[in-house]
């Protein structure tokens, strides 16, 4: 099974960026925890604080991958060209927040992925990686 963790804007900050919010490890720390958990798995990454490079990365991974784990941050409440992106391609995609969005700002209250992507995860912290994988598992 190969997957891949996109990552959208300012989650290359995780493990700095408001703690108390993203708790205060880095993702590549995680990221490493998560390769030894699944060794089943070709788990790879990818983050971009650029949305054309989200897009192009979606569109590059769409057709070859068995899934992909989507945390498009702050481009989640705006970009129409990543919702279109996933719709576009054939990997199912798992929409991933650490943070509960439902209990931010309203205006992340409105996601132009989750209306395309196969599941949505959020609140669980880090551990939502983790359950979007176990859920291409199953």
């Amino acid at each position: 099974m190969k997957l891949i963790i996109i990552n959208g804007p300012n989650l290359n900050l995780l493990g700095k960026r408001e703690p108390e919010v993203y708790g205060n490890k880095t993702f590549e720390d995680y990221f490493a925890d998560l390769q030894f958990k699944f060794k089943e798995v070709q788990l790879e990454y990818y983050q971009s604080n650029i949305e054309g490079e989200l897009i192009d990365k979606i569109q590059e991974v769409g057709f070859s991958y068995d899934g992909i784990i989507l945390n498009a941050a702050a481009y989640t409440h705006t970009s129409v060209g990543i919702g279109d992106a996933i719709k576009a391609v054939t990997t199912p995609v798992i929409e991933v927040h650490i943070s509960n969005t439902h209990k931010r700002e309203e205006f992340r209250h409105v996601s132009y992925i989750s209306p395309v992507a196969r599941g949505v995860i959020l609140g669980f912290g880090l551990q939502s990686y983790d359950l979007a994988i176990q859920s291409f598992l199953k």
